[in-house]
C-alpha cells in the first residue's frame, strides 16, 4: 500500500478530473449523472485499485461491473416508463472515468497518462456539436481520404521490412514508407481544411490551404483558371505566390518530424525565403480589388497510387543522393536537388533531413544539406513560373515572375554567401 501522502494525491486527483467531466456532464445533459456522481466513480476507481493491491486485481474488475450494472440496468428495467432513450454516451464516460481513477494508482510514475485521459473525455464530450457537424459534412470521396490514411498506416506500414537492401544502407522499405505517412497525413490535414472552408474562403486563405495540399498543383489549378477567364490573372498571381510560400512552413515542418536537429540551419533562410515569397503577392491582393478564386477542387492526397509514386521517389532521392556523394563529387548532389526540386521539394526535403539524421551535424550533408533544401525550393519556384506561363498565358507569367523574382534572387544570394 503507498504512503498516505501518495494516497491522497492519487484521490484529490480522481476528485478534480471527476469534478471536470461531471460539470461538463450536468451541463449538458439533465437527469443525469453529474458533477457528484462522476466524482463518487473516479474515486472509486481509485480505492477500487488501492484495494487491489492488497486483495487482488479482481476487486477492480468487480468494481467496473457492478457499475456497469448501477448505470445499465434501470434504465432497462424502467425502459417502458422513460422517455426516448439519451444515449449511452454518458454510461461509457463513467466507465472510462473509473478506470481513470484505478490508472492513477496502478501508475504513479505517470500521473500525466490519466489525466490527459480524463481531460480528453472531457474535451471531447463538449465537443459533440462540432463533431456531430464534422461527420454530417464528409463526403463520401472524403471518407475514402480518411479510410486510405488509414490503410497506409495502419495496415501497409506494420508489414513493411525493416532493413535495407543496397550497399549504401538508404534504401530501407519501412523508413520511406514513414515518410510516405508523413506526407499523406501532412496533405491529408491541408485536405480536411480545405473541404470545410475553402469553399467559402477568400483567395488568400484557399491559396494557403491549396499550397498544404500541394503547392504544383494549386498553380496548375489557377493558372488553368486564369486561361479560362474564371479567375483574372492578378487573383491567379497572388494565390500561386501565397501557394508556393506554403511550401517553405511545409519544408520545416517535415525537417522538425525527421531531424529537428537540422532546424538550426534551415530556420534562418526558410524565414527570409517565406517572407519574400509572401510579401509580394500580399501586397498586390492588398492594393488589387479582393475578389474570391474559384473553388480549386483538390485531389485525394492519400490515394494508394500517389502514395507509392512518392516512395518510390522518396528512394530513388535518397539513393541519388547517397551515388553522387560517394562516387562523383558532393557538388553534384545539387543537380539531384534541383531535377528532384522541380515539381515536389518533398522527396527532397525527407531525403536531406534522413541523411542528416544518419551522417550528423559535422558530415558535408551536416554543414550544406540546408542549401540542397533551398536548392530545390529555388528550383520549385523557378517551375511554377513556367507552369503559371504554360498554363495560364504571357499576362500570368509577367505577374508570376515579378512576385517571385525577389524569393529567387534572395535565395541565390543566401545560398552562395550564408555560412
Amino acid at each position: 500500500m503507498p504512503e498516505p501522502i501518495i494516497i491522497f494525491r492519487h484521490l484529490g486527483l480522481a476528485v478534480v478530473l471527476g469534478l471536470l467531466v461531471g460539470l461538463q456532464r450536468e451541463h449538458s445533459e439533465a437527469n443525469r449523472p453529474g458533477m457528484r456522481t462522476f466524482t463518487l466513480i473516479t474515486v472509486l476507481g481509485t480505492v477500487c485499485a488501492l484495494l487491489g493491491q492488497v486483495y487482488g486485481g479482481w476487486v477492480v474488475a468487480a468494481g467496473l461491473v457492478g457499475l456497469a450494472a448501477a448505470l445499465l440496468l434501470p434504465p432497462i428495467l424502467l425502459s417502458r416508463d422513460r422517455e426516448p432513450d439519451p444515449g449511452i454516451t454518458t454510461d461509457i464516460a463513467a466507465m472510462v472515468m473509473y478506470g481513470v481513477g484505478a490508472l492513477l494508482v496502478i501508475l504513479p510514475q505517470a500521473p500525466a497518462i490519466p489525466v490527459a485521459i480524463g481531460g480528453g473525455v472531457a474535451v471531447l464530450l463538449q465537443f459533440k456539436p462540432e463533431l456531430h457537424t464534422f461527420a454530417h459534412k464528409l463526403g463520401d470521396q472524403d471518407l475514402r481520404a480518411i479510410m486510405q490514411f488509414a490503410l497506409i498506416t495502419c495496415v501497409i506500414l506494420p508489414v513493411v521490412p525493416n532493413q535495407a537492401f543496397d550497399p549504401f544502407g538508404v534504401l530501407n522499405p519501412r523508413e520511406a514508407w514513414l515518410m510516405v505517412v508523413l506526407i499523406v497525413g501532412i496533405s491529408l490535414l491541408g485536405y480536411i481544411l480545405y473541404k470545410f472552408v475553402g469553399e467559402g474562403a477568400g483567395i488568400l486563405l484557399g491559396a494557403i490551404l491549396g499550397g498544404a495540399i500541394s503547392s504544383t498543383a494549386a498553380t496548375v489549378a489557377y493558372a488553368r483558371q486564369a486561361r479560362s477567364g474564371v479567375l483574372e490573372p492578378r487573383g491567379a498571381a497572388v494565390a500561386v505566390g501565397i501557394a508556393s510560400a506554403v511550401v517553405f512552413i511545409r519544408i520545416l515542418a517535415e525537417v522538425a518530424a525527421v531531424a529537428p536537429e537540422m532546424l538550426t540551419k534551415l530556420l534562418l533562410p526558410c524565414a527570409v525565403l517565406l517572407i519574400s515569397t509572401a510579401a509580394p503577392p500580399i501586397v498586390l491582393y492588398l492594393r488589387a480589388q479582393r475578389t474570391n478564386a474559384a473553388v480549386v477542387q483538390p485531389r485525394n492526397p492519400s490515394e494508394l497510387s500517389s502514395a507509392l509514386f512518392f516512395g518510390a521517389t522518396y528512394l530513388l532521392v535518397l539513393f541519388a543522393l547517397a551515388v553522387a556523394k560517394r562516387y562523383i563529387a558532393p557538388e553534384y548532389l545539387y543537380t539531384v536537388a534541383v531535377i528532384s526540386g522541380l515539381t515536389d521539394m518533398d522527396a527532397i526535403t525527407l531525403s536531406t533531413a534522413r541523411m542528416f539524421l544518419s551522417e550528423g551535424s559535422q558530415s558535408w550533408i551536416g554543414i550544406h544539406g540546408w542549401r540542397l533544401i533551398m536548392t530545390g525550393a529555388l528550383a520549385n519556384l523557378l517551375f511554377k513560373v513556367v507552369l503559371a506561363g504554360t498554363l495560364g498565358g504571357n499576362q500570368l507569367l509577367r505577374l508570376v515572375t515579378v512576385l517571385l523574382a525577389p524569393a529567387l534572387g534572395i535565395g541565390l544570394v543566401l545560398i552562395i554567401f550564408l555560412p
